[in-house]
């Protein structure tokens, strides 16, 4: 019964909306050869390889313990097209509440938006550009 009324309370509390970035969702960067690179890291550092071809560091968010986060790393192909119009060799994915709201926001600010938001059945993504020309991913997960 007790535990039934701490859930009620906590239900209750607002909800922090602001759009904003919370977290990294992911590190990619080019390789001149991919799965040997995955391979190197899976037999000397232990990384797993996932089903998506990439590894997945999970934590809990502090703020919400019962969360748990991921952050994927995962090498791609030198010169794969997925990082254009960036002339880097990575890219970050940024975790982020609210994404709408955060899209409105940059699009205030005059940032570069490159495409629309895209969902899937984990989240929803899009795509910017950052003042240095980085292509940034931002991801708001289910």
């Amino acid at each position: 019964m007790e535990d039934a009324k701490n859930q009620n309370e906590s239900s209750s509390l607002p909800v922090n909306t602001t759009p904003k970035v919370v977290g990294i969702g992911g590190i990619f960067f080019f390789s001149d050869n991919p799965k040997e690179t995955k391979e190197w890291y899976s037999k000397n550092l232990g990384l797993e390889i996932n089903a998506w071809g990439s590894v997945s560091f999970e934590s809990r968010n502090l703020n919400n313990p019962d969360e748990i986060d991921s952050l994927q790393w995962s090498p791609f192909k030198k010169g794969d097209e997925y990082f254009s119009p960036s002339k880097k060799d990575f890219m970050i994915n940024y975790r982020v509440q609210n994404i709408e709201g955060l899209v409105n926001k940059l699009k205030e600010n005059g940032v570069t938006i490159l495409d629309d938001i895209a969902s899937y059945d984990y989240g929803k993504f899009i795509h910017i550009m950052d003042v240095e020309g980085n292509k940034i991913e931002l991801w708001e997960p289910r």
